[in-house]
């Protein structure tokens, strides 16, 4: 069968693009193009764009009650068809299926939330701030909102668009080049759901595309995930144009195992959020800091549970690690290695090139572990796959120091039964998560998520009430009535005063 070739969504319409670029959508288990996406042109982005600005009206103007019935029907058809979805994130991203499954599964909280808008939206007053002064404000929209999700939570990320809708705005999504057949599913799902037409456009697209919706002048702001590089880049670009921007860089992640750790315990679950989505997600730990007291006996065990992972295809069960979502992702993290032997790191565990008989042409890394030092690229550099560090720490206070000289700041985790340690490690590490005993922290969908450092670049964090924040823009009202209260009594009464306007 022919690869298919995938279209936009723009005003209510599914339509072939124009272009004469397309990005391949590859099985990464087995190397077969089967579908090719658009590189849409700019005339086509301006088409999204403007199908946005003509139903903001209209939409804005929909109660906040209505648009949330839009929301909860899609949460509906998002759970009805979750196991599509979640095969369809496998096929284009390679992740295990319970990985997919665990993403849909948070992907749909993010709809949860923003389904209460006509509680978020509240306003706020305060009387008599002078005399016969009320003053109050209240929350607006501003517009249309540019989505960039990245390619690996396609599901998740790109859910986001919920809360700009809520609010009232009207959105353009950009998925992922490398994985966008998920939100496009999505959309036929939202287009299901009774959403109006222009209010979420989705086009296809690379650089160029986000490029175009980050400087468009009917564009009022910009949500991105991905590297910290291109998290500057369209920060900057972005709120040079005058938009609002909101970007979510990488990580490279730390945790930290003081002496006091029941290893027996804690071990599963460092494994799993180092080698979980095959390390291909910001909050992966990247970086091992474990106390001397137990470094040799952690060492050793972590790398015999990291042996009895299994890889191979996102369907196979028991799997615990599918491939990397392309080819350029797998020369990367061979590079990555080479260049941390290079400054002296110790391999001990080599997960090069692994034998996965059924996948010949897959594009499949084992979990790689170096004994490693800070400053060096591997210790220093987000590698985005199962390539990981570990290091022997002398106390806790150095472990914070390594730590806060990382120029990340997106996620520290400490392992202890010490709450003193606990606390100290809380309030003295500089991320935008920490965990305790929990190796992957991420937020549920009703709180915040972001870094600091190069880790995020703006003002308000994503998800939750900040997503209501960004989203929307105060507008305060100073009020003064000048007709004496007993003159409106008249009025009310039908006996205006003489002299008075009744209105």
């Amino acid at each position: 069968m022919a690869p298919q070739k995938l279209k936009n969504y723009v005003h209510g319409q599914w339509i072939e693009s124009s272009t004469d670029r397309f990005t391949d959508i590859v099985d990464s288990t087995t190397a077969e193009v089967f579908a090719h996406c658009p590189d849409s042109t700019m005339d086509e982005v301006d088409a999204a764009v403007a199908s946005c600005a003509n139903a903001f009206p209209a939409w804005r103007n929909t109660i906040p009650t209505r648009r949330a019935d839009v929301l909860y029907a899609l949460r509906e058809k998002l759970l009805a068809a979750k196991d599509e979805l979640a095969r369809i994130i496998v096929r284009e991203h390679g992740k295990t299926l319970s990985d997919a499954r665990g993403e849909l599964t948070r992907a749909i909280q993010y709809v949860e939330h923003p389904c209460g808008i006509a509680e978020l939206l509240k306003g706020s007053i305060s009387e008599d701030v002078g005399t016969g002064v009320d003053e109050y404000y209240l929350r607006e929209p501003l517009g249309v909102f540019a989505i960039l999700p990245p390619f690996n939570f396609p599901a998740m990320i790109a859910l986001y668009f919920t809360w700009p809708i809520a609010c009232g705005n009207t959105v353009v999504v950009k998925p992922s080049e490398i994985c966008p057949m998920t939100m496009l599913r999505i959309m036929e799902l939202a287009e299901e759901s009774g959403l109006p037409r222009g209010v979420l456009n989705v086009v296809n697209g690379g650089p160029d595309v986000g490029k175009r919706l980050c400087t468009h002048p009917d564009v009022s702001g910009v949500t991105f995930v991905g590297s910290s590089k291109i998290a500057e880049t369209v920060y900057r670009t972005a709120t040079s144009h005058g938009k609002r921007a909101q970007c979510q860089g990488g990580a490279k992640n730390h945790v930290v195992v003081m002496g006091d750790a029941v290893l027996d315990q804690v071990m599963p679950n460092i494994v799993n959020s180092c080698f979980g989505h095959t390390s291909q997600r910001c909050f992966a730990v990247s970086n091992i800091l474990v106390h001397e007291q137990v470094y040799a006996e952690f060492r050793d065990r972590f790398i015999e549970s990291c042996r009895g992972l299994r890889l191979g295809g996102g369907f196979d069960p028991g799997v615990d690690m599918g491939p990397v979502v392309n080819r350029p992702a797998l020369d990367r993290l061979h590079a990555a290695v080479e260049q941390g032997l290079a400054e002296g790191a110790r391999l001990l565990l080599d997960g090069r090139s692994p034998s996965v008989a059924d996948y010949p042409n897959g594009y499949f890394f084992g979990p790689t572990v170096l004994e490693a030092e800070p400053g060096t690229f591997a210790f220093r550099e987000e590698i985005f796959g199962p390539v990981r560090c570990i290091k022997k720490v002398e106390s806790l206070s150095e472990a914070v120091e390594i730590v806060n000289r990382s120029p990340f700041g997106h996620t520290a985790v400490i392992y202890t039964e010490n709450g003193g340690y606990a606390r100290s490690f809380i309030r003295d590490v500089d991320t935008g998560q920490v965990g305790v005993n929990v190796g992957t922290p991420a937020p549920i969908a009703f709180y915040p998520v972001g870094g600091r450092k190069i880790s995020f670049y703006g003002s308000h964090r994503g998800r939750a009430n900040d997503a209501v924040d960004f989203y929307t823009d105060k507008k305060v009202v100073v009020s003064r009535w000048n007709t004496p209260a007993d003159g409106a009594a008249r009025a009310i009464e039908g006996k205006p005063e003489t002299g008075s306007v009744v209105f």
